[in-house]
């Protein structure tokens, strides 16, 4: 093939035909665009040096076995009280959240990736929660919010906290005398309580044990019902008409994240619903006697913060949460065939209607 090409006169001719100025400002602008590319390094190299000047932020990690209004409310009040001591998300704190949304092996997966990303302190939610942060690390600073029995979840010891401890937190644990006395209260008959509870978490069968050996002592026996998955709560709560007198739903996650199952069943059989969560009640159940979880997330807040300003551990005494109030629902009770005595109603910090 036979390219054509112009004479060497022809070309030099056409270059020196552009004007003075253009060729001029094209020059200029070739100068402007170098001298600009050989600044960047230097602004990359600057910023640096600046951010360093600075505190680094500090870093929260929190992870819940679920999600459902409890927990939910103790997320919350985690993150409130770290932002009234002065740790913002916008500003001065890196804030991370994840749900296992009900899986232990999820809930594992989490709990690694939280040690890997070595934050200054884990918050875990729920007794399966902190076991899953408690099996991955030994020296990254854990604090357990809503543990009912943080002992016989190998959390923490029966003694005095061991000094180089990682592990300390808040329990939601409750006196389940007052549980067994408020059921009395709401059916004075009541021969048999049922109980729905996943045998796979720790908090729900150490309460199924204690209340197994505290009921016969007012008279009572416990009739339980397994449910392991969020999807068996319904089934279960059937298995108990004709054999329950009263349905008692402790702090369990799967029972209290199908907790409008349990009310379903509760409604169509007739059988008195009590719970020991006091979201539960707006969601069905007659009464309950419980803490306010989102004050207990402030209190397992307010520890991380002990913690961020230096505090170790192992010098924080674990702790209990706040005193219990009882919360009732007059058109659950309506729906579930029992009558509240005005004592009971004037006892109550809420009454729905």
């Amino acid at each position: 093939m036979v390219y054509a090409s112009r004479p060497a006169g022809v070309a030099a001719r056409a270059a020196f035909s552009v004007p003075f100025s253009v060729l001029w400002a094209r020059v200029a602008r070739a100068v402007r665009i170098a001298a600009s590319s050989l600044l960047v390094p230097a602004v990359a190299l600057a910023a640096p040096s600046a951010w360093a000047a600075g505190p680094a932020p500090k870093s929260v990690a929190v992870m819940t076995i679920t999600d459902h209004p409890a927990l939910d409310a103790v997320r919350d009040g985690v993150r409130d009280a770290l932002k009234a001591a002065g740790y913002d998300p916008a500003r001065n704190l890196k804030w991370q959240f994840q749900s296992a949304q009900g899986n232990n092996a999820t809930a594992a997966q989490i709990a690694r990736k939280f040690v890997g990303d070595r934050p200054d302190v884990i918050v875990a939610i729920s007794t399966p929660a902190a076991q899953a942060v408690a099996a991955a690390t030994k020296d990254v600073p854990l604090v357990y919010a809503a543990v009912t029995d943080p002992v016989a979840a190998q959390l923490v010891a029966a003694g005095p906290q061991a000094a180089d401890s990682n592990v300390t937190g808040v329990s939601d644990a409750l006196p389940l005398d007052r549980q067994i006395e408020l059921i009395k209260k709401i059916v004075p008959t009541a021969k048999r309580v049922g109980m729905v509870y996943n045998p796979g978490e720790p908090n729900s069968v150490v309460v199924v044990k204690q209340m197994q050996d505290l009921l016969p002592k007012s008279g009572m026996s416990l009739i339980e019902a397994a449910a392991p998955r969020t999807v068996d709560v319904g089934s279960a709560a059937r298995s108990l008409i004709g054999k329950a007198d009263v349905i008692y739903a402790s702090t369990d996650n799967n029972v209290v994240s199908a907790f409008e199952a349990l009310t379903k069943v509760s409604n169509d059989a007739r059988i008195p619903l009590v719970a020991s969560d006091t979201d539960s009640v707006k969601r069905g159940a007659v009464a309950a006697l419980g803490v306010n979880y989102h004050d207990m997330g402030v209190q397992a807040g307010r520890i991380a913060v002990r913690i961020l300003k230096g505090d170790k551990p192992g010098a924080i005494a674990p702790e209990s949460a706040g005193k219990p109030v009882l919360f009732v629902n007059a058109t659950a009770a309506q729906k579930q065939g029992v009558t509240l005595s005005d004592a009971l109603l004037k006892s109550a910090a809420q009454v729905l209607r």
